[in-house]
């Protein structure tokens, strides 16, 4: 009897190992201001995240965790040499846009609401440095009546779309969709297409890989949109109703939300979900969607990127001040968020770096985010990415404290320096200090740049990138601390806290 239980156990346990997805619950609360008493109605969308089950140690995981930086970083690249080679900056899309002016309106509004009472959101995140990744996917559903889907939560990417069937019908239909889960738009009576002969399809559409194939007016606006290892998804533009299920049990609908129909995909990068849904700093992503109606700001409070996964932080729309499981931080400091410059990314004016109390000497051009250089905050990326002439200073001035530890080769290429952490503490490093223009300072602590990847070993968490180019402050660097992204304002807000 023992052994038949054994084996079932080992069954059971095998099984596990091949599970593309473990979903845990979430919650997304968006809450709404009732009319008179400040009363609120909250809605949720299950949010998964999505990890390999494969037993691995900490320096497998960090070297899977460096693979998908490498391939992030490689995206970001592209999308500045796409920009400048289009000659259309991020902040001129905006601008020129009809819609431009309508969402920094709808922001500026609804944070004028936001003031007689804090309205928001939370979504709860969770490390991913269990599993080696940090895709986490959201469920939501679209059309009327509405369909569900599970997307990836993607802050590098601009469009929503999922898997679609577009006047399909009959046997080959019902064969596709066996295959993998679909949207049907001959279902929907909300789906509307855009005509490719429309100035939305020929210009406002253009950053989202729109074609200019347009046999007659009336065609769909078709896309290709490519990501950096090569996965692609191609379909055409449309606008639909989202569903959203309020906290009280009614439901809550957004029309003319643009959607990707998604009728064939390539590569890999999409395994285990349906589409994807895009949070970038552009017209029609789903952050400024989410944005406009709660107070025209969303922030997150990262915990340890080693900390179990029922340790739990969150992403929230609206006033951070309104969660109170977030530890409120003693002092936020603020600088100006710099927005529709470097493509879609969320960037900052850096004005230099100091270790102990010396400023490195870094040329002025590598922060400039109107020239060749810049730097972007990205919770999508792991480790930290400075350009050469940033990154060997910064890496000359640390080793310089570290002398006295023995240097490891653990084969990590992308981590120049690593060595034995026996007798390490952290007050024989120098800490390390971010200064933006305006004056205000980011002061990581000592374990976000002098990271863990092995049992008695420590590695410099700084990754080069080629000059000129963009450096980009990943989410292990913001560990620890609340970021508030104001849009309609322009401001980014900053401080320490638990997170918890």
């Amino acid at each position: 009897m023992s052994s038949i239980m054994n084996m079932k156990l080992y069954r059971q346990q095998q099984r596990g190992f091949f599970l593309y997805i473990f979903l845990f619950s979430v919650v997304i609360f968006l809450a709404e201001c009732s009319h008179g008493h400040g009363e609120s109605v909250g809605t949720k969308l299950e949010l998964i995240h999505r990890h390999h089950l494969q037993p691995m140690t900490q320096l497998e995981r960090l070297k899977q965790l460096l693979h998908s930086d490498t391939i992030r970083q490689r995206s970001i690249s592209e999308k500045l040499w796409l920009q400048k080679n289009r000659k259309i900056t991020g902040r001129r899309q905006l601008r020129e846009s009809p819609n431009a002016t309508y969402y920094h309106s709808a922001c500026t509004n609804s944070s004028r609401r936001a003031k007689n009472g804090y309205v928001s959101g939370e979504m709860t995140m969770y490390s991913g440095a269990d599993f080696g990744t940090g895709q986490y996917f959201v469920s939501f559903k679209v059309g009327s009546p509405a369909q569900r889907f599970v997307l990836i939560a993607d802050t590098g990417s601009d469009l929503t779309w999922m898997n679609c069937q577009y006047r399909c019908h009959g046997a080959k239909c019902r064969k596709k969709s066996r295959k993998r889960r679909v949207f049907r738009a001959d279902r929907s009576s909300s789906f509307d297409t855009v005509p490719c002969s429309s100035r939305m399809c020929k210009i406002e559409f253009s950053s989202l890989f729109s074609l200019t194939r347009c046999p007659s007016p009336h065609t769909p606006c078709a896309y290709d949109y490519r990501y950096s290892d090569g996965s692609a998804a191609l379909g055409i533009f449309a606008s639909e109703t989202v569903t959203f299920g309020l906290k009280n049990g009614m439901k809550k609908r957004i029309h003319n939300v643009l959607v990707g129909c998604s009728e064939s995909t390539i590569g890999r990068s999409f395994q285990g979900a349906d589409g994807v849904m895009g949070l970038g700093y552009s017209n029609y992503s789903f952050a400024l969607k989410a944005a406009e109606k709660f107070g025209g700001k969303f922030s997150y409070c990262l915990v340890d990127h080693l900390s179990p996964q029922n340790l739990s932080s969150y992403l929230i729309f609206g006033s951070y001040k309104s969660v109170d499981f977030i530890t409120t931080p003693d002092r936020m400091q603020h600088t100006e968020l710099v927005l529709g410059v470097i493509s879609s990314f969320y960037a900052v004016n850096i004005k230099g770096i100091s270790i102990g109390s010396m400023m490195l000497e870094i040329p002025a051009e590598v922060w400039n985010v109107n020239g060749v250089g810049g730097t972007i905050l990205d919770s999508g990326s792991s480790l930290t990415f400075l350009t050469q002439p940033a990154y060997q200073p910064v890496m000359a001035a640390l080793k310089l404290s570290l002398r006295s530890f023995t240097r490891l080769n653990l084969d990590i290429p992308q981590l120049e320096f690593c060595f034995n952490s026996t007798g390490f503490d952290e007050s024989l490093v120098p800490r390390l200090v971010f200064h933006f223009a305006d004056g205000a300072r980011f002061e990581p602590p000592v374990k976000s740049y002098v990271i863990d990847v092995a049992p008695g070993a420590k590695c410099l968490g700084f990754v080069p990138t080629t000059w000129p180019g963009t450096s980009v402050i990943g989410n292990i660097m913001q560990q620890n601390h609340i970021w508030e992204f104001d849009l309609s304002n322009n401001r980014l807000s900053f401080g320490s806290s638990s997170c918890t």
